[in-house]
């Protein structure tokens, strides 16, 4: 038997409803909403001259410079390093120089201006890189 012409948008309102209810409801789910990216929020270093170094040992200087890693955080996601102007992408804890000399070098934020270079493994690396001055 075929509804009546007054019944059928009843009925298609109650199947869309039936179908669209479960997907709307797992659109809203408790929690916060997810990241905007994947590692977590984005954000910014503290704008100056951050010099990296290896640890030293008891007998000599405390740390061996790497000036050839060295950079400056000029604005928001640039930094210069040798002369060249590159990006980089902070999220989370993770910054990823994505640009320039120092493309493809990780560094793990361990505090505002001391930045660890994070090894092939995922660990920490040896070499630090720290805030020197603010400009």
């Amino acid at each position: 038997m075929m509804p009546s012409l007054a019944s059928r948008p009843t009925l298609l309102a109650a199947i869309l409803l039936g179908t669209a209810l479960p997907a709307i409801t797992a659109c809203v789910a408790d929690g916060p909403p997810p990241p905007p990216v994947p590692g977590g929020r984005i954000h910014t270093l503290a704008i100056g001259h951050y010099t990296c170094e290896m640890p030293g040992d008891a007998t000599g200087v405390a740390g061996r410079p790497v000036p050839e890693s060295s950079f400056r955080v000029v604005n928001a996601s640039s930094y210069k390093a040798g002369g060249m102007r590159g990006s980089y992408l902070y999220t989370g804890n993770r910054v990823v120089m994505t640009g320039g000399k120092l493309k493809g070098l990780t560094l793990h934020r361990i505090s505002e201006g001391f930045l660890r270079e994070i090894a092939a493994d995922g660990s920490d690396g040896d070499m630090r890189c720290v805030l020197t001055s603010r400009k």
